[in-house]
């Protein structure tokens, strides 16, 4: 039986700790840990809980605890992560993995060094939509891909940001690039590798209690020709997702949808008949596959406890974390710089680090006003893309 902890007791706390509670056989919540003790303890109360509450972090360090799930701010992941792998200690970090690159390497050091998983969270990856759409991909029944279009579309009003340690690049990280649209550019990685270069702009028309970006648009390139864009906002209403890749004999998405138009089909003067014979073959072998069993935070908190149980692969370990942050950094560096940017990024790039983040990217207001805490309301965690 894994002892797990839970860091943070914010709104997302309650992802973790319901995933958790599906597996009763192989782990057990132990202690929450919050700033704020008070909302640990309504945690613990709320899921009625065997465990206890600390407002101190390191108190944990003292329990024996096996296993860590991380749900801070961005700016904290690094330094608890580092001290709870340097203590023996398996950690999964809710995204994004950290606020600079600096920093994930940091983490997946010390996951190298003492060999304890370091995991980040991506549980899109863990809906069967993707993964079906994951397999149809890498069995090339699509085609080589010539063209990605992500839409990370949310709507989040003007209060959103009042919360203390939202809108600050110092905190934050950043705005919806970072802290919304991680999962769809993990999604784009995952299924078509890292791109080579990437122009981008970045605004916020919405929010003038952040400084961060509320909405952005990067166009990648890759090194065989393929482009792909992604859209990140918070101010979209119906907060719409989709993911579609434009194949060389057929389009498939999440959502799920096809549509085929072949070189063998088309018509003398070039114009598209549909392949129908293909999209029955690509729709057979996308239901053939199988339904994940636990989806979203279950299913990667499934496969986390299964790698600490049996030394299985991670299927999100902090080496992917890093590659996602990577291309978010590079949208930022575009937009704030006005100018492509090639990757990979260096460590001697001015946005490598931190406080080289919070020096060279776009500022767009001050932060006018920050509260402790929101009232515990449901939250939207994304789409079931189906």
């Amino acid at each position: 039986m894994l002892k797990v902890a839970i860091i943070g007791a914010g709104a997302i706390s309650n992802a973790h700790i319901e995933a958790f509670l599906k597996f009763p056989q192989r782990c057990e919540i132990v202690a929450i840990s919050d700033i704020y003790e008070d909302k640990a303890l309504e945690r613990i109360k709320q899921h009625q809980l065997n465990a206890v509450a600390v407002s101190d972090y390191a108190k944990l360090l003292e329990m024996n605890i096996d296993l860590v799930s991380i749900c801070t701010p961005p700016y904290t992941h690094a330094d608890l992560a580092v001290a709870f792998l340097e203590a023996g200690v398996h950690v999964l970090v809710e995204k994004p993995m950290a606020a600079s690159l600096e920093e994930c390497d940091r983490m997946n050091e010390a996951a190298a060094k003492t060999g304890k998983l370091l995991s980040i969270v991506a549980q899109n990856r863990f809906k069967s939509p993707m993964m079906k759409l994951k397999s149809i991909l890498d069995e090339g029944l699509a085609g080589k891909i010539v063209h990605a279009q992500i839409d990370s579309l949310w709507w989040r009003g003007h209060s959103y940001y009042d919360l203390w340690w939202r809108g600050t690049w110092e905190k934050e990280g950043g705005g919806c690039t970072l802290n919304h649209a991680v999962h769809h550019i993990d999604a784009l990685v995952w299924m078509m590798g890292r791109p080579s270069e990437v122009q981008a702009f970045m605004t916020n028309v919405s929010h003038d209690n952040a400084e961060v970006e509320d909405l952005s648009i990067g166009i990648f390139r890759y090194a065989e020709g393929a482009l792909a864009q992604v859209t990140s906002s918070v101010v979209h209403h119906g907060q719409e997702q989709q993911i579609i890749f434009q194949g060389e004999r057929a389009r498939v998405s999440a959502p799920w949808k096809i549509a085929a138009s072949t070189a063998s089909t088309a018509n003398a003067n070039g114009f598209p008949e549909p392949n129908i014979l293909l999209e029955e073959e690509i729709q057979r072998r996308y239901e053939s596959l199988p339904e994940v069993v636990y989806e979203g935070h279950a299913g990667q908190i499934d496969n986390v406890l299964t790698a600490i149980e049996t030394n299985a692969p991670l299927l999100i370990d902090g080496l992917s974390g890093r590659q996602t942050l990577e291309v978010i950094i590079g949208i930022y560096k575009a937009a704030s710089t006005k100018s492509p940017v090639q990757f990979p990024i260096r460590m001697d790039d001015p946005f490598y680090t931190r406080s080289g983040m919070q020096e060279n990217t776009i500022h767009f207001y001050e932060k006018k006003s920050s509260v402790e805490n929101f009232s515990d309301l449901p939250i939207t965690i994304g789409s079931d893309f189906k």
